[in-house]
């Protein structure tokens, strides 16, 4: 059985954490850092940027900290074109006393959560025509210096995040995250054509690669992951995981990066009730990872490398660090990470086992059965659409037959009637001839009368 096997598949809730011990979600593409631990290591020495790494006490990262005074590196190109739109090194700080400031505050704290057209509708107001020239410029310098590096292009998104965050300090962090949400929407939708999938890396060369790895393991089967999938025995109508599969593959449709990681949770949760209908018992950890990878090669989701770069770079720190949509996305990376990693101990093959199979030298019964079955639901189809052509013909030819017989029973009733008015002349004359023939007796039986008359007077008179 496959269940008593060992799993080639096993993270710990641990593996998934920061490798700095911060206490939030790592994740491979960050060398198993946290986006923050991760962009603190990488900076260059000497440089000095805010520390707005999450602290370790188990509170959620917030925006509370982006008051605190920020150094830029001199020289650098990135404060260069920080000049362009803010004026100065650094965004200059909103006037709290301001009447205007006040009212544009009480709208935003008015606004419901996920009402992105009323966001709009207020940032276009005239108490917010301060932070919507902001967001102008901001778009006009990005695109102007679209040519940048990729990573350059990044920091300016994430400072200008934090910078924005500014104005809204004074309200609770819920309030402040579900409006950074709001503008992470308005700025990337716009930046998507000229950011994502950068000429400056190689993210388009990797996923071609990620593509045909991905292409090349379309053998495995779900019993080789150890996926809790129903027996072998037992009839499936449809793959389970489809709705799993069917949302992830959307996410390379959607453009703001939190629209991409929702397509993410929303391909983990159907996993979850996948397992759920599939399993008696609970799901774990190790099952939903297995299952997230069997989903990924399934799928095999278009611009993979990409879409996960994008959010990394453009996305809200928040939404990857912690949280549920954090959880889902690190196990995606991980589940990556095990594909391009993937050999036969993994499967619970030989070496020569895993070599035949990605040669396509062999296939596993599982997939032979699969296979058979795909040709047989085929030809299924095509017998049903030959039924289906089978019987639009009869429905044809009966329409045409009601026509034909309706035609058929108009002429009758036309021939019908067309007798009955015939018969009926005949009738009508048959009837004028014997009144006729009725007149002419009468009028020869009464000359009679007359004629003998005069012959009885004089036979009479004689006697």
């Amino acid at each position: 059985m496959w269940t008593e096997k060992q799993r080639g598949l096993r993270v710990s809730q641990e593996e998934l954490l920061c490798k700095n011990a911060c206490g939030y979600y790592g994740n491979p593409a960050w060398k198993g850092f946290c986006s923050k631990c991760w962009r603190e290591r990488s900076r260059p020495p000497g440089s000095q940027r805010q520390d707005t790494r999450p602290s370790s006490d188990g509170v959620p990262p917030t925006f509370s900290k982006f008051e605190e005074k920020k150094n830029i590196e001199k020289g650098r190109r990135i404060s260069t074109v920080r000049r362009l739109f803010w004026g100065s090194s650094s965004p200059p700080k909103p006037q709290e006393t301001s009447e205007s400031h006040t009212k544009m505050l009480k709208a935003y704290e008015s606004l419901e959560p996920g009402d992105f057209t009323g966001f709009l509708k207020i940032l276009r107001s005239p108490p917010s025509q301060r932070l919507q020239s902001r967001c102008t410029a901001f778009l006009n310098t990005m695109e102007a210096y679209h040519n940048l590096q990729v990573q350059k292009q990044s920091d300016l998104v994430q400072d200008f995040y934090q910078s924005f965050a500014e104005y809204f300090r004074s309200f609770p962090e819920t309030q402040v995250t579900q409006i950074m949400e709001h503008v992470e929407k308005l700025i990337m939708t716009r930046l998507h054509k000229w950011v994502f999938c950068h000429d400056s890396c190689d993210d388009e060369q990797k996923d071609l690669a990620l593509q045909r790895r991905i292409r090349s393991l379309n053998w495995v089967t779900p019993q080789m992951l150890s996926v809790p999938f129903p027996d072998e025995d037992t009839p499936v109508t449809g793959d389970p995981f489809l709705p799993a599969i069917t949302a992830i593959i959307e996410m390379d449709a959607k453009r703001a990066p939190q629209d991409k990681l929702a397509c993410v949770s929303k391909c983990s949760q159907h996993i979850f009730e996948a397992l759920s209908t599939s399993n008696n018992e609970p799901a774990n950890a190790d099952d939903f990872l297995t299952s997230l990878v069997y989903v990924v090669l399934k799928a095999n989701p278009p611009r993979l490398h990409s879409n996960m770069q994008y959010m990394i770079r453009f996305g809200l720190p928040h939404s990857l660090m912690a949280g549920e949509s954090g959880y889902y996305f690190t196990n995606l990376s991980c589940a990556v990470a095990f594909i391009e990693k993937l050999d036969g101990p993994a499967l619970n093959l030989s070496p020569e086992q895993f070599d035949g199979y990605m040669r396509g030298q062999r296939a596993p019964a599982a997939l032979r059965r699969q296979q058979k079955a795909n040709a047989t639901q085929k030809l299924l189809e095509e017998l049903q659409g030959r039924q289906e052509k089978l019987h639009q013909g009869v429905d044809a030819l009966n329409m045409q037959l009601q026509k034909w017989v309706q035609v058929v029973n108009s002429q009758l009733d036309e021939a019908t009637s067309q007798f009955d008015k015939v018969q009926k002349e005949i009738t009508s004359q048959a009837e004028a001839s014997e009144v006729v023939t009725s007149s002419a007796e009468d009028g020869f039986q009464q000359r009679e009368e007359e004629e003998q008359q005069p012959e009885s007077e004089a036979l009479e008179e004689m006697i």
